[in-house]
């Protein structure tokens, strides 16, 4: 116990004043980061780190040509997702998602502004791309009550000073912001277009940076996966253990390695599993049964990991028809996998697929692929029977997307499912599958 206690104010004193990631090595320094046991494992690994610094400056950068291309005085953020991709700050995103206090306006011009809690101003002051700090954002009725027409017009009015003072048009883009801000903006004479587009697809594209945080986020939830194995493997047998207490493992060695949350309680058991999308909860595991889980999970670095895996549990040949089932998966995302490459139209991709069986066409999954990042982004691959004309024509992969392929093979009225998916990067000339864990050959 006393090496942990060693030092108090470091990370990790053999780095010097500065991490390998070009953060401050400062144990008792408000920006949020992996921990010590993240990075030995990476080193271990030979992963590189990504130089933050240059990442927030990459993710700015985006942000700002996306404001050029659509004539657009700023972006103006609510959804804490977009808030991290500007700014690479935190403040409770869970409980922001659904009481939204913070907002982050990106000039066309780079000038970047924050309204944060008011007493946490501080948390993204590490950043020196946030030229100020201010507060007022919190327009739900819960915090202001029946001030709220107020507060929205105060906050639309920093919003409108903000654009005239860089010489910016009163033209914005807006993610997601509640119906008083928007009257309130409006009102300020401020022209308001729906701004998911343009940060969706700023951010489906990653850079170099970008793309080493996911090497690391998907190598500690390789490393979560296999202490959730290790348990479920070895405490099933002995009785009494249930679904959740396989999941805490996971949750438990993500936050240890400095991830940050969980999207879902998708892992389930037996015929649970069948039909999917049930989460976990009391019922107890046996061996003999099926194990299936989707992480969705954000781990360090804010980025997500979002792998799928199907387990049999026990010494016993699983069935004929499970075993069958999850042949049929592996070809479905191995195929699908095969078509992917830079320039190859999302179209194409919903008319190619590999097809599944009659018998799993019912119960297959939401969509084929799906860009993943800070957590599931742009663009969606659809199935052909979920095609919408025009949704998605007009566009192909890009070179630095990442993307997940998904299978679910789950048949109708059945006892289980099957669930695989694998994490990948559009390159230069072709795919790189980022996944490194095994399938379970026990399925095989």
């Amino acid at each position: 116990m006393k090496d942990h206690y060693r030092d108090s104010r470091k990370i990790d004193p053999s780095r010097g004043t500065t991490l390998g990631d070009g953060t401050p090595n400062d144990q008792n320094r408000v920006e949020i980061g992996p921990t010590p046991l993240a990075f030995a494992e990476w080193a271990a690994a030979g992963l590189a780190l990504p130089h933050l610094p240059t990442m927030r400056r990459y993710r700015l950068d985006r942000l700002t040509a996306a404001c050029a291309a659509r004539g657009y005085g700023g972006l103006l953020l609510f959804d804490p997702l977009n808030i991290r991709y500007a700014t690479d700050s935190t403040n409770m995103q869970l409980w922001n998602a659904h009481n939204p206090f913070r907002a982050v306006l990106v000039r066309a011009d780079g000038h970047m502004v924050i309204w944060d809690y008011r007493p946490a101003m501080f948390l993204s002051e590490f950043n020196p791309l946030v030229a100020e700090q201010r507060t007022g954002a919190d327009l739900f009725y819960f915090d202001r009550g029946d001030g709220l027409p107020r507060a929205a017009a105060t906050f639309a009015a920093e919003v409108r000073d903000l654009l005239t003072e860089g010489g910016a048009p009163l033209r914005i883009g807006a993610d997601k912001p509640m119906i008083h801000a928007l009257r309130a903006l409006e009102a300020a004479e401020i022209e308001v277009h729906p701004g998911e587009e343009a940060t969706e697809k700023a951010r489906s594209v990653k850079g170099p940076d970008e793309i080493a945080a996911m090497r690391c986020a998907l190598h500690a939830c390789e490393a979560a996966m296999a202490e959730m194995e290790a348990f479920a493997r070895a405490e099933v047998p002995r009785g009494g253990v249930t679904e959740a207490d396989i999941w805490a493992e996971m949750h438990a060695a993500n936050i240890r390695r400095g991830g940050e949350w969980i999207e879902t309680r998708l892992l389930t058991s037996g015929p649970r599993t069948n039909p999917w999308f049930q989460e976990c909860g009391g019922r107890v595991v046996s061996e003999g049964e099926i194990l299936a889980f989707d992480t969705d999970l954000v781990g360090p670095y804010g980025m997500c990991a979002d792998l799928s895996r199907t387990w049999w549990l026990g010494d016993m040949s699983a069935r004929g028809d499970m075993i069958d089932a999850m042949r049929h998966a592996l070809d479905h995302i191995r195929e699908n996998e095969a078509m992917l490459g830079p320039g190859v139209p999302l179209r194409d991709l919903t008319f190619g697929t590999h097809v599944l069986r009659p018998a799993f066409q019912a119960q297959k999954y939401g969509c084929l692929i799906h860009g993943v990042g800070l957590c599931d982004e742009w663009p969606l691959i659809v199935y052909p029977d979920h095609h919408v004309d025009g949704a998605f024509d007009a566009y192909a992969l890009e070179p630095g997307m990442t993307l997940c392929v998904e299978a679910l093979v789950s048949p109708e009225g059945g006892d289980f499912s099957i669930k695989l998916e694998d994490q990948v990067l559009i390159t230069e000339d072709g795919v790189e599958n980022l996944t490194r864990y095994p399938f379970d050959p026990r399925l095989m």
